[in-house]
């Protein structure tokens, strides 16, 4: 029987006889719930979080893009160092000219 929250493991639907292998967009929703089932395969030995019937590299990079989604990637900014650095420019701008 497979599983119905399409999670990778023995039990997938990509495991089934004759079924393609996973492709980019699996490989996204693995990634996108990579720390929710990596948490419930310690507990559950039909839940894994990579599927190893993929297609090679784009479900590679799906379940990067995935992962990187779900853990915040590296898309952040320091809010506070931005702001510090305007707030030196402006204070530059503001300084006495010396001659």
């Amino acid at each position: 029987m497979t599983n119905k929250l399409a999670v990778a493991g023995p039990d997938s639907k990509w495991k089934l006889p004759e079924a393609e292998p996973a492709g980019f967009w699996p490989g996204f929703w693995h990634g996108l719930i990579a720390p929710i089932a990596f948490v419930v395969s310690l507990f559950n030995p039909h839940v894994r979080i990579y599927e190893t019937n993929n297609n090679g590299g784009w479900y590679d990079f799906g379940f990067i893009l995935g992962v990187s989604s779900s853990l915040g990637g590296g898309a952040t900014v320091n809010v506070n160092k931005q702001e510090e650095e305007e707030e030196r420019a402006s204070d530059d701008s503001l300084a006495p000219e010396e001659e």
